[in-house]
Formats: C-alpha cells, structure tokens, sequence
C-alpha cells in the first residue's frame, strides 16, 4: 500500500483503509495501538487537530511509516487545502 498524503483527510483515508486491510476494527486499533477509539474515528475522518505522536502510534500499531520526499505534482484535487 502506497498512497499520496497532503492532508488530514489523506492520513485519516490512508489509516482506514490500512486497518481495513489488516481486517482491525477500531477497537482492535485502539487495544494494540493505545489510541482511543474515538481519537481514531475522528482521525479517519480528517479531523485536523491530532498530535503527531498519536499518528506514530497508530502507524507502528498498522506496521506503517512515513517516507518524506518533496513535493510531486500530483492530483489537481484538494489544492485549496495545500494552501
């Protein structure tokens, strides 16, 4: 699983559909990664005011990591939310 993320609705579709394919509910995400469920509800529905460190959390516990490299072109979709 390889996806593009420039937003909080990007991280929060690109975790949902990571637990999805681990077949987690997120309650199951919650027990192994210490996050709320609520926290995580709200995360995969783009709310913008999570901390980074939950992120991580939520990434170890889907056997995820972030890759930082500059900016490709991309998809013309969502640029006003770049800015």
């Amino acid at each position: 699983m390889k996806q593009l993320a420039r937003t909080p609705r990007d991280i929060g579709h690109a975790i949902r559909e990571a637990r999805k394919a681990k077949g987690f509910t997120q309650k199951d995400l919650a027990a192994r990664s210490g996050v709320w469920q609520e926290t995580i509800s709200k995360i995969e529905n783009g709310v913008a005011s999570t901390k980074l460190e939950t992120l991580f959390d939520l990434f170890a516990a889907l056997d995820l990591e972030i890759q930082v490299q500059p900016r490709s072109k991309g998809s013309q979709n969502g640029l006003e939310d770049i800015f």
